[in-house]
């Protein structure tokens, strides 16, 4: 164990830094008067985002690839969610770029539906696809994901990668901690997402995750039962119903 003397003459320590707005912030210890100011910042992207979306009403998030073209399957299955998610009388909200978030805001749209995209400012830079109403832009992952899980009654996972993978047990994790309520968790690609159910029966019976933890996802590939899923553990659960809407307030940004 060092000594208080040794302690003080440590060096200084910190992650290698790569030039970029955002990395200082997971680097390690940084000046104080520097981490205040980035706290500010992510206080003030959070409040952006609370003001933005707080009238866009009761929300379903659709998370999936963006990199899948609309001539794919998955592509095709996601325009139609958003279609008969919209006319179910929900808001679909997704990340706002292409592939499956562009699918899922086209069916909402071209149904006369209400479509949010929260985007993530990514050195490669992801531009919102144009079938989104309003289009807001974070530069933090915990601000955004934080948003794309408050607004939402329900989850739909299309296939996708490692952001998928990270928004689809950060909504598991919340429900099985119960840090939300048990709201669907809706799995579309029963042949995509078998290898990941395997996993999951052997990590119940390792113990690792209770069964109740597993029967929470649904897998399937059928629209029909999906929203029968919302319509049973959202809408009818939750109570879900009209009500009047607030004043907007033009000088908080609403």
């Amino acid at each position: 164990m060092q000594d208080h003397a040794t302690a003080q003459t440590a060096p200084e320590w910190g992650k290698a830094c790569i030039p970029s707005d955002d990395i200082p912030l997971l680097e390690g210890p940084a000046p104080r008067g520097s981490e205040f100011l980035r706290a500010l910042r992510i206080f003030a992207e959070t409040i952006k985002g609370f003001r933005a979306l707080h009238f866009v009403g009761p929300c379903v998030t659709v998370f999936g690839s963006a990199r899948f073209p609309p001539e794919h399957e998955s592509y095709a299955l996601a325009r139609e969610m958003g279609a008969r998610i919209a006319r179910a009388g929900f808001t679909v909200m997704t990340g706002g770029g292409p592939g499956i978030m562009e699918a899922a805001n086209r069916g909402a749209h071209e149904v006369g539906g209400r479509s949010i995209g929260c985007n993530i400012v990514l050195p490669m830079e992801q531009k919102p696809n144009p079938y989104v109403d309003r289009f807001i832009e974070f530069r933090y992952f915990m601000v955004r994901k934080m948003m794309l899980v408050k607004y939402s009654y329900a989850f739909i996972v299309m296939p996708g990668g490692f952001g998928t993978l990270d928004e689809l047990f950060e909504a598991a994790t919340l429900i099985q901690t119960g840090k939300i309520k048990d709201f669907p968790l809706v799995l579309m690609g029963v042949e995509f997402w078998k290898p990941l159910r395997e996993l999951l029966e052997r990590m119940a019976e390792a113990g690792t995750i209770d069964r109740a933890d597993l029967d929470r996802l649904v897998i399937t590939d059928s629209p029909d039962e999906a929203m029968r899923v919302i319509d049973a553990l959202a809408t009818k659960r939750f109570g879900l119903k009209p009500k009047r809407a607030a004043k907007r307030r033009w000088w908080l940004g609403e």
